[in-house]
């Protein structure tokens, strides 16, 4: 009974907010959050109903089981009820899993080059690649919005912006420590090397998520320049914006115009500060966080993409796919991601007391 004293409170908010609803009476900020909560109880509140009323045809065959003409019948049926329950019940338990708030916001993707020179510039060139790849799977939006490219057409950073459903939710797995194990275009010998990027993920920061102070900004403007040092701009376009209390620091010169550079700076420290936020508090449940996969440190080694032997390694889970192209390509990311979550989703319900 425990499982069904959980859900008795979510029917009754259910069937509470359902009568709210129907009233006519709600003022409009009132009306929309009580309908973002109704909509968000609709699935579970579904599952539950199917969920009680499997219990009740069981308890019906119970009956009918000490009935020597239904006996056999309802022994048939009681097999299939005992197949059903149990799959029923995991979709609520995974129902009833805490959502992070987080989870619907569109992402700011940071990749940085770390150990390995220019060939870990190409490695972060090719990571961006993957998940550009993997947006367009998703029907994501993937827009690259600053970054300093490396002479050999890698980067040494880049920042991206991707737009769509769910987009942390996904992606937030990623954040960490990537290695590439392989042989770089500039090596004549054919040795193997290791070379090393780093990806943050960062919930994309609404105004109304963080404030601001304007009095706690120093913005500096100077003249964009490109790859080797070579003015690509005759203006002060370029602007670097730095949050004086936390020194934080966001520069930006892709765009011509020093009001659009501006702009994106500023959604970028947002985003920065706002994830620093989250960070602090998260790192406040750290007992929670160590049941979860992966803690969000930007310095935990997380995966290995070997080329020689095609295999890419996720170490949190223990997962190793000879798929290496295929992920890489971003087309076959998606099975990675899907085992996180489903490994996630596995530690939280073992904290959970049902």
């Amino acid at each position: 009974m425990a499982l069904l004293d959980k859900l008795a409170p979510i029917r009754a908010r259910y069937e509470e907010l359902a009568a709210l609803m129907t009233e006519g009476s709600l003022s409009g900020e009132k009306y929309v959050a009580l309908s973002t909560e109704y909509a968000e109880l609709a699935d579970i509140s579904e599952i539950i109903k199917a969920y009680e009323k499997l219990l009740c045809e069981r308890r019906d065959l119970e009956v009918m089981l000490r009935d020597p003409e239904m006996k056999e019948m309802a022994a048939e049926e009681m097999r299939s009820l005992d197949e059903n329950i149990p799959a029923l019940e995991e979709k609520i338990k995974l129902a009833l899993i805490p959502k992070d708030s987080e989870d619907s916001k569109n992402v700011i993707l940071e990749v940085r080059a770390g150990t390995g020179g220019d060939e870990a510039a190409l490695f972060a060139a090719d990571l961006l690649s993957m998940y550009r790849g993997y947006a367009t799977t998703q029907g994501w939006t993937f827009e690259i919005v600053g970054g300093s490219p490396s002479d050999l057409g890698g980067f040494k950073e880049a920042i991206a912006e991707i737009h769509g459903h769910n987009v942390f939710e996904k992606l937030k797995y990623e954040s960490g420590a990537h290695r590439v194990q392989r042989v770089p275009k500039t090596e004549t010998s054919g040795r193997v090397h290791t070379s090393a990027a780093t990806v943050a993920v960062l919930p994309e920061a609404e105004e109304v998520d963080i404030d601001i102070d304007a009095k706690d900004l120093r913005i500096d403007t100077y003249r964009a320049q490109g790859a080797g040092g070579q003015h690509i701009n005759k203006t002060d376009s370029a602007v670097r914006i730095t949050h004086i209390p936390t020194g934080v620091v966001v520069e930006m010169q892709d765009e011509r115009s020093q009001h659009k550079n501006r702009a994106k700076a500023m959604k970028i420290l947002r985003t920065r500060l706002y994830d620093a936020e989250r960070q602090r508090v998260d790192s406040i449940r750290a007992a929670d966080r160590k049941s979860q996969v992966g803690t969000g440190d930007r310095s935990e080694r997380i995966r290995t993409y070997n080329f020689p032997q095609g295999r890419v390694t996720d170490h949190r889970i223990n997962l190793t796919l000879y798929r290496l192209e295929d992920i890489v390509s971003g087309e076959g990311l998606g099975e990675v991601i899907e085992q996180l979550i489903a490994e996630d989703h596995a530690a939280r319900l073992a904290g959970m007391d049902f």
